[in-house]
Formats: C-alpha cells, sequence, structure tokens
C-alpha cells in the first residue's frame, strides 16, 4: 500500500485517517500488509532496516528504509529520503507546490515496488492512493511488466479527491521513466500535460473511490473535474467503497477526552459534554444555555465546506435561537468572519482558530447538531464522528454525506440526520431551521440520535468491501 501521508507519521487531511486505519484492518482479516509512506522532517519512528538504491530518469538517490510495527498487525515502511521528504510542509510552502514534487513521489512508488521486488514473493495487490502514488499501476505495467516477482502483481488505485490531479508539464516523462509511447490521449497525456492521477485510474486493474455516491459523481460534468470521460470509460472497473471510522478512538461510551462516557440507552453524560464545550468557548453555562440546542462545526475554512453559504448566513445564524461552536483554519475572510460573529455575539456564538484533537471530541460530544453544508465531499468523516456521539448532523447531499446520513421524516426509524440538495443558504437556512424545531420534541430527538449512534462505520465494515475488491482484481485479471 503506497501513499503520501498516514497517521501517526504525518497528516494533512482525510487520506492520513484511512491509511492509519485501513492497513490494521486488513490485517486484522488476515491479510500481510505492508504500508510505505515518507519519512518526513519530524518523524522519528521506525528502525532502520535498509537502504535501496535507485535510478529515476538517470539521477542515482539512496533512500534508507526504516520499518514501524502498525498497531493491530501489517508494518509501515517510512522512506528516508532528506533531500527529497526533509522539507518544512509535505508539498509546498503556501499555495505553491514544491516544483520537484513529480519526482519526489515517483522515488516514493519505487521505492516501494523495488523494496517489494526484492522479498521472497511478490505482493498480490499494491494498492495506490491519489495522485502521488498514480504511477505505481503505470510502473507495474511498463517497468515492471516482465519483472518475476511483479509481473502477476494486481493494482488498485484509490481517488481520495479528485480535485488533486497531479498534472505536470509532459517534460516530466523521460525524468520519470516513462516512455514516450505512453503519452498518448489512451494513456497520461492529459491537455497535452502528464497527469499522475489518469495514469493510475487508466492503468490500475480496479479504481476505488471513497463512498458510493462519489463514484456516480465523479463519472458526471457536475463532479469529474474534467475526469469524467475517463472515469465512464472504465466504469466497470469503478467501485464506490465508504470510508471508515477508528471506533475504538472516536467511541462516547470509552473516550477519555469527553466528561462522562454515555450510550445510546443512557445520553445523560452528553449534557455534561454540552456544559464543558460552552465553559471551553467562554460561553454561558446557565440551565437557559443548556437547554438552547447546539451547533457545532469542525472543518477546514474554504468554500468546498460551504463556508460561502454560511457567509451570507452571518446575518441570520445569530438568531435562529441556538449556540454556534466552531473549529478549524482556512481562508483568512472565513476565519475573520467567525471571529467577527463571536465577538458580535460573546453568548451565541463561539470560535476557535486552529486545531486541537481534544475539543474536537468535545465538541462532537457536546453538540446537539452537526453543521456539514459541503460544496462536495467525497465521503467525509465527521458526519460519522456525530453519528457516533449522537450528534445529529445536517448535511448537503453529496458523496459519502448522502451515503452515511438519510433525512429525517416523521414516523421514519431509519432517520438519522437532515438532509438538503439545492447548493443555496436558504436550503441549508431552512434546513437548519427544520432541525432546531424538531430538537422541541425531545423524544422524536432522541430516536434520532439513537438510530445513528447504533450505525456501524467502522474500518472493519470497510476493510471487508476492500477485501472483496482485492479478490476480484486477482481473479479477473488484468483490465
Amino acid at each position: 500500500m503506497i501513499g503520501s501521508e498516514a497517521l501517526p507519521f504525518s497528516k494533512t487531511g482525510g487520506l492520513a485517517d484511512v491509511l492509519g486505519a485501513l492497513p490494521s484492518a486488513l490485517a486484522k482479516l488476515g491479510w500481510d500488509v505492508t504500508l510505505v509512506v515518507p519519512r518526513y522532517r519530524g518523524v522519528s519512528a521506525g528502525n532502520y532496516r535498509e537502504t535501496i538504491g535507485l535510478r529515476v530518469g538517470g539521477v542515482p538517490i539512496e533512500v534508507g528504509i526504516f520499518e514501524a510495527p502498525l498497531s493491530d498487525g501489517g508494518r509501515a515502511l517510512l522512506i528516508d529520503a532528506p533531500t527529497l521528504f526533509d522539507r518544512e510542509t509535505l508539498y509546498g510552502v503556501g499555495n505553491a507546490d514544491y516544483p520537484d514534487n513529480p519526482f519526489r513521489f515517483a522515488v516514493l512508488t519505487r521505492a516501494a515496488l523495488e523494496w517489494a521486488a526484492h522479498q521472497r514473493t511478490g505482493p498480490s495487490i499494491v494498492h495506490a492512493h491519489d495522485w502521488q502514488a498514480g504511477l505505481a499501476p503505470v510502473y507495474l505495467r511498463s517497468m515492471y511488466a516482465d519483472h518475476p516477482k511483479l509481473a502477476q502483481t494486481r493494482s488498485v488505485f484509490t481517488i481520495h479527491n479528485l480535485a488533486y490531479q497531479g498534472v505536470v508539464n509532459s517534460s516530466w516523462m523521460p525524468r520519470l521513466d516513462l516512455p514516450w509511447t505512453l503519452f498518448t490521449i489512451e494513456r497520461l497525456e492529459y491537455w497535452n500535460h502528464l497527469s499522475f492521477l489518469k495514469g493510475g485510474i487508466v492503468d490500475a486493474d480496479v479504481i476505488t473511490t471513497v463512498s458510493p455516491h462519489y463514484a456516480k459523481e465523479i463519472q458526471t460534468a457536475d463532479g469529474g473535474v474534467g475526469f469524467e470521460g475517463i472515469l465512464r470509460s472504465r466504469a466497470d472497473r469503478l467501485v464506490g467503497i465508504l470510508n471508515g471510522i477508528d471506533s475504538s478512538q472516536w467511541n462516547p461510551e470509552t473516550d477519555p477526552l469527553i466528561p462522562r462516557p454515555y450510550t445510546a440507552d443512557d445520553l445523560s453524560g452528553k449534557r455534561a459534554a454540552k456544559a464543558a464545550v460552552l465553559a471551553e468557548y467562554h460561553l454561558p453555562t446557565d440551565d437557559e444555555a443548556l437547554n438552547r440546542p447546539v451547533v457545532g462545526m469542525i472543518s477546514r475554512m474554504v468554500e468546498q465546506k460551504g463556508l460561502d453559504l454560511i457567509e451570507r448566513l452571518a446575518g441570520d445564524l445569530p438568531h435562529l435561537g441556538a449556540t454556534f461552536v466552531i473549529l478549524g483554519t482556512g481562508e483568512a475572510k472565513y476565519q475573520d468572519l467567525w471571529r467577527w460573529l463571536a465577538s458580535q455575539y460573546p453568548n451565541r456564538i463561539g470560535a476557535r482558530i486552529g486545531f486541537d484533537e481534544r475539543l474536537a471530541h468535545l465538541i462532537e460530544a457536546g453538540s446537539d447538531l452537526f453543521l456539514m453544508p459541503s460544496r462536495f465531499e467525497p465521503c467525509g468523516l465527521n458526519q460519522m464522528y456525530s453519528l457516533r456521539y449522537g450528534t445529529v448532523p445536517i448535511v448537503r447531499r453529496v458523496g459519502g454525506l448522502a451515503d452515511t446520513v438519510t433525512d429525517y421524516q416523521p414516523d421514519t426509524p431509519e432517520s438519522t440526520g437532515f438532509v438538503f440538495t439545492d447548493y443555496s443558504p436558504w436550503a441549508l437556512l431552512n434546513t437548519i431551521r427544520r432541525a432546531l424545531t424538531l430538537f422541541q420534541d425531545a423524544t422524536a430527538w432522541k430516536a434520532l440520535q439513537a438510530a445513528g449512534m447504533r450505525l456501524d462505520h467502522s474500518w472493519d465494515r470497510s476493510a471487508r468491501e476492500y477485501v472483496k475488491i482485492y479478490e476480484r482484481a486477482i481473479n479477473q485479471g488484468r483490465a
């Protein structure tokens, strides 16, 4: 398994959560899993095992291999190449990518394949994640096509976010050991550029993405970000598998970061968490405040997450009869918006710019509702955390949000939250009002909470679906 970030070693987004959990979940199902990720600056984990010499595009480079055990089985190999990975950030500074990112991640992929090629037996599957590992299926079909250990290895490529496509100048082809015969519209060429993402899609034996709804969306003009035709051409090999959550870390029955444990049958501990989160934000904690619904949001403050909708509702939110608590970072204008709202309405709105794992758990436990009005959302994790904590999600019907939250309808036991479709501030506002109205019906509200808490969104479920994909790739052979 090859990827550019994984907990507990590195993280910028949801990819790290997936690669931090999926390998161990697969190991528990009996698979021998090796995760290969860069050894970035500040990572001290792992014991040195060996040094591998590579030549990429004629450039010789030596990489160290450090091995670290994973929590429930499997191993991580950390690729140590200080000139490539010992840097200030993972991918670039500010909004600018490092100019040698194509080389950096080609080296990661080649190191993984070379290590695999020198083991006693080759792997059954190489599972590559996102554009940074998109050349793995390409290399398996080109330079390793006749390799005695890798010729029969099948590849799975997972798209975590189609918006990141690894599009670079075509001059990188020879510098990455890619023959010009691959620079065609059927293979790697994308508008006269090289696309790592396209390489992964067209050469993998099976393509997956992180929710069934997103798998459909990315084959449309609205959701395909220019790749819809490429994906439709491989629709018979494209499968959506919903990401899981770490159900041991995110569990209100055992969570050490909340004041009191609680369950779907006994929600009394949720009130203690509500008091704690209000106090954390220096908001009122009297009975009136505790009886008022709290709406939480933990998010990158960017347009993708629906912050432009919230901006247009800034004058309405403080007057809805709810308290809002926000945690996140992002674009300056959205950070400033929340700071301004908190300063103008100090009894109704609390904002914390930054990220704090302890506070994230407290918000999930102490909120009554959780807001995710995303423009697009390949999978999403916070709505699943919220469901597990009895915090009712308000989401837009996109990607994994559509797959995990069922809109409330009276007398429908499957209801778990509130869902809107139109990407407009008024659709969001009407949905918030609908949720706040139901909050006044204690019996209906508890039933809604309990329905969400009893769902299984664990990685064990997701891992079983990946096993089916691996077995399909092995049995049906090359596409």
